[in-house]
């Protein structure tokens, strides 16, 4: 009998942090968490656990309230898309209001655990939750410069560790801030490719030019190429404590090459395939730099 009543409740609980995981994205919260502290780990000059725990607490309710405000906004939409459709509240497992609620305590969470950081840690956090729901998702099935607005609030984490560790915006931060807001392009706009249908029936413009043509694969290549660049400015010495040895360098350099290549191919080929391999190469990439980069300090 004991088994039979807890064999429900256990159900009800793994479907409610399912649908927590769901509606904060988590794997993509996750991945802000690791921007996050790996530009932490770069700008601190002793590292402490009590403030990396509040960085990574901080931070994922950042991402999470900005994706739980998201889904309350466009949950009509989300309902006509088949990769969006089973999403907590479309399907009707959540309701808005319970989202809504779930969206401001985390709202308030991230921005106390990021001011006991430091005041400039809480006001980007606060700003990049004000961007991505007031601008960027409105802005979706409005105008492909909705891509351009979004990478603001998506370059903010591996530049928000820098200011957490030093309270301080500077050269540093701004670089890291540059190098994710040019990779936004390449790795948004892949994925924009892919699901170009699927976002359609939403009404949304992902893609620069409104299609799957040789104008969006060749503004994919330059915003890569950009991104290339910045990435090893680093290693010429006018970054400030930001720098990058030679050798890392060349790593860093070589990734980008390849990232290039899968671009090129999108250009060349301009199918599914191509996009989605330019698009688990821009995982790959913005996550083996940051490794690279922090690697290179310590040693």
């Amino acid at each position: 009998m004991k088994a039979a009543v807890n064999t429900p409740t256990n159900a009800v609980w793994s479907n409610t942090f399912a649908d927590f995981k769901e509606i904060t994205k988590a794997r993509l919260a996750v991945s802000v968490v690791f921007s996050s502290l790996a530009g932490y780990l770069l700008g601190a000059y002793q590292i402490e656990m009590s403030s990396i725990l509040l960085l990574a607490f901080g931070g994922y309710c950042m991402v999470g309230a900005s994706n739980a405000f998201n889904q309350v906004i466009e949950k009509d939409l989300d309902a006509l898309m088949n990769r969006t459709k089973n999403r907590p509240i479309p399907s009707g497992r959540m309701s808005t209001n319970k989202a809504m609620a779930l969206a401001i305590i985390l709202t308030v969470l991230g921005v106390v655990s990021l001011y006991i950081l430091n005041p400039k840690t809480a006001m980007f956090g606060a700003i990049s939750i004000f961007l991505y729901t007031c601008v960027y998702t409105p802005l979706k099935t409005k105008t492909p410069l909705a891509v351009f607005v979004g990478a603001f609030p998506g370059a903010i984490p591996f530049m928000l560790g820098w200011v957490a560790a030093t309270n301080d915006f500077g050269i540093e931060p701004g670089t890291l801030f540059m190098i994710q807001f040019f990779w936004q392009f390449p790795h948004f706009w892949a994925l924009g490719w892919m699901l170009d249908e699927d976002y359609k029936r939403g009404g949304f413009k992902m893609l620069p030019t409104g299609k799957k043509d040789k104008g969006t694969a060749l503004q994919i290549i330059m915003y890569t190429i950009w991104m290339i660049v910045i990435s090893i400015v680093p290693a010429f010495g006018i970054t400030g404590r930001l720098q990058l040895s030679l050798p890392a360098e060349v790593i860093v350099f070589l990734m980008g090459m390849v990232m290039l290549v899968f671009a090129l191919r999108l250009f060349e080929k301009r199918d599914n395939v191509s996009a989605r391999k330019l698009m688990l190469a821009s995982v790959s990439y913005i996550t083996l730099m940051q490794i690279v980069y922090v690697v290179d300090k310590f040693i």
